[in-house]
Parts: structure tokens; sequence; C-alpha cells
């Protein structure tokens, strides 16, 4: 089992928890809603709850190839003594026929095609010769054997979506089922990235001392739309507040602002000092590692905000536990947290007392089992950007626990 650290010793941080129901209490899901057509609603967040216009099945129908009868014609039949009918009508998926089926005889029906009248089963075509204009039965079918119910799935009114859910492909097939064309969505929240820091150069740059690429813009944007958003600006500043101030003042219309980098307690840390100045947003010391330097609040006009450290994992862990979510607010989506779920450590590691870790790591399944180890050597580092290229997910270690061993059970969340 894991090992646990004392409980005494409070701090000036606040918890992950703490923080999160701030950040959700701060945003809203937004008004704005679009009608798509079906085959442009996967991915996108069901903005109302819509019903069938339509019964499913809306009519009787065959489960089976084979041969609608009367059950009362082929009650005695055995394979040594079958009943021989005639048949009357060949039914097709799609046939408009609507002949009638009389005593000692049969309709020849594909699945899906509907139940002719009088018939009250259908025999599959294994248990018959085939035949064409007399066919030989050997086995008496069930009552309704075989035979799909008219309204059996749904009837028209009944609810086939709720809002907030994600459309996903089967979604999508139940709403063209249920006789609709197109759906109300909620709006993609517009999203403003920024990476702040005098050191990063455009990627694939040279490289003078000190510098380094940015890849932080490039995290975030494509964080923010793989959780449903859509990146309004996307980019890069040095650490210069006026050149921070303009930007803020005329910035493009937007539903989200989020900053890496700038919001310690640094000397040159001016998205905290400029931040500040509005007297809108909070900074806090959150219980996590890592991610512990964290601003949320609003800018002039009510948008908000969110600063992150600037360190790549640390940016990463930052989004998955409070960005994340604030988009799934925005959203309207139900779920704005993703579940965890059980896996074994495949070799041990060590985590900060009083700290909820987030460690990346790497997941794999061995004898049914899913075995999760540090996706890099240097384990929870906030600055092992290319170890976040081999993660699959987070372990979430408690506050409490300060080794995980090789054999515990840790909850991961993942990510891909």
């Amino acid at each position: 089992m894991p090992s646990f650290s004392p409980a005494s010793g409070a701090g000036a941080s606040v918890s992950v928890d703490a923080h999160l129901e701030r950040v959700l209490a701060g945003v809203a899901p937004l008004a704005r809603v679009e009608r798509v057509p079906l085959a442009d609603g996967s991915g996108r967040t069901l903005a109302s709850s819509v019903d069938s216009r339509v019964d499913l099945p809306g009519f009787d129908n065959s489960a089976m190839d084979g041969y609608a009868v009367r059950r009362a014609d082929v009650a005695t039949a055995t394979p040594l003594h079958p009943v021989v009918l005639d048949v009357v009508a060949d039914l097709p998926a799609g046939s408009d026929a609507d002949p009638v089926v009389g005593p000692g005889q049969a309709a020849h029906i594909m699945t899906g095609a509907p139940i002719p009248e009088g018939a009250d089963a259908v025999v599959p075509i294994e248990l018959t010769d085939g035949g064409t204009a007399r066919v030989s039965i050997g086995a008496p079918p069930q009552a309704g054997h075989h035979i799909r119910r008219r309204a059996e799935d749904l009837s028209a009114g009944d609810r086939v979506l709720e809002a907030g859910v994600v459309l996903d492909a089967r979604r999508v097939a139940a709403a063209a089922a249920a006789g609709l064309a197109e759906l109300p969505v909620a709006g993609l929240p517009r999203v403003a990235v920024v990476a702040t820091g005098s050191e990063l150069v455009e990627p694939g740059g040279p490289l003078g001392r000190g510098r380094i690429h940015d890849s932080n813009s490039l995290l975030l944007a494509a964080l923010v739309a793989e959780a449903g958003g859509l990146v309004s600006e996307r980019l890069r500043l040095p650490d210069d507040p006026e050149l921070l101030r303009d930007w803020i003042e005329g910035r493009e219309p937007c539903d989200l602002v989020v900053f890496a980098g700038g919001v310690s307690v640094g000397a040159h840390d001016v998205v905290r000092h400029v931040l500040a100045d509005l007297g809108t947003v909070d900074f806090a010391r959150v219980a996590m590692q890592p991610g512990k330097p964290q601003a949320f609040g609003t800018l002039p006009g009510g948008t908000p905000v969110f600063g992150l450290p600037g360190n790549p994992v640390s940016v990463a862990v930052s989004f998955e536990a409070f960005v994340r979510p604030a988009l799934q607010r925005l959203l309207g989506r139900h779920d704005v947290v993703r579940p965890t779920w059980p896996a074994i450590a495949e070799i041990g590691w060590s985590s900060p007392a009083r700290r909820r870790q987030y460690m990346p790591v790497a997941l794999r399944v061995r004898h049914g089992r899913v075995l999760a180890r540090p996706a890099s050597p240097g384990g929870a580092g906030s600055h092992l950007a290319a170890g976040l290229a081999a993660a699959d997910g987070f372990a979430i270690v408690p506050e409490l626990v300060v080794d995980v061993s090789a054999g515990d059970l840790v909850e991961v969340t993942v990510t891909r």
C-alpha cells in the first residue's frame, strides 16, 4: 500500500478541488446555439434535448430472412413431417406491397420488410426448403417469433438525446433513425491562447543563448481544440507589460483567455503584474505538482481568464485540471471532469507531501491488467516537454501519499 505523510502542517496553499470550484463558479454555459445538419454534428454538444418524430420501428417487420406464416398452419411441422404452404408474395425490405396471408399460405420475406396482414410469425429460411411457389416448413415457430414490433425501441415523442451530451456516431445515428435532419448544438467557445516569455522563439528558428522554442502556444491550441473549443487567437508575447496591456485592450472578441507563463512571483512575471492591476483576477498557490501557481478571474468586459505556469508539463496538467472543465461548462456539457480508472503502478515513484501529484504516465495492458509507469525518467518534472509525447494520461496521487510502490493501485485519467 502507498505510504502516507503526517497530516499536520497547514500551508497557504488551496486545494485542487477548491480552486476548481472557484473556476466553475466563474463560468456559465454560452447562450450561442447553432443548428447543424446531422453530418456535421459529430463532436458537437447538444444544446437542448430532442424527441423522436417517429415510432422506432415504424411498423412490425421481420427480424429474419424467411417466410411470414400463420402459426396455426405450421404448429405440427417437424423435419420428418413438414408442412407445405403456398407462397403468395415476395417481400424485400422497402417493399410497399400489402398482401394478405390466408390459411395455408406464406409470404417470402426479407429482414426489415413489413409483416403482411394475417401472418403472426416468421420461420427462418434455414428451417425451410427455400421454395418459391410452394415452401416446405420443417419446424413450428413460436407466436410472434422473429417479428420486431412497432415502437418497441421508441414511440414518437419519446426522448432520444438529452441536452449536454457530446454527439458521436451512435448518437447521430439515433437522431437520424428518429426522423431528425438537424440538431441544436452549443456554439464553440472562442479561446485566445497566449504564451509569454522573452525567451520564446518560433519553433524551428535559431536559438540564441537562453532561448527556447515555443511549445506552449501550440500545446494550448491543440488542447483547446481537443476539448471542443475554437482557437480565436494564438500568439506569443515577450515579457513586456505595455505590450501585454495593449493586447488585452485590443484583443479579438472571445469567450476565454488562457495565458501560459508569467504568473509566479518573479520580477519579470508580467502576466501576474498586469492582471493584478485589474483587481478582478485572483492568484493562488494550489496544492498540486506540477502547476502550483495559478490565476483565474475576469478581464475588462467580463471575459474569464486563466494564468497558468509556463513550464510545458505544468501547462498540460493545469489545462486538464482547470481549463478543460471550464470549457466543458461553457459548452453546457454534463460531465466537466474526466473519469479516472484504476491502473497498477509498474514501477515506484515519489510524490510531494500535501500536494496532489499529476504524474504523466504511459499505459500498457499485460495479462488483462492495465499498467502505468512514468512517461519520462524525470517523472513529473514540469519542464519535461518531450516526455509528454509518451504520456497516455496522468496518474493522480492523493495529497497524503508520499510514495507509490510497484504494484500499488493508482487512479489514472486517460487523455488520449
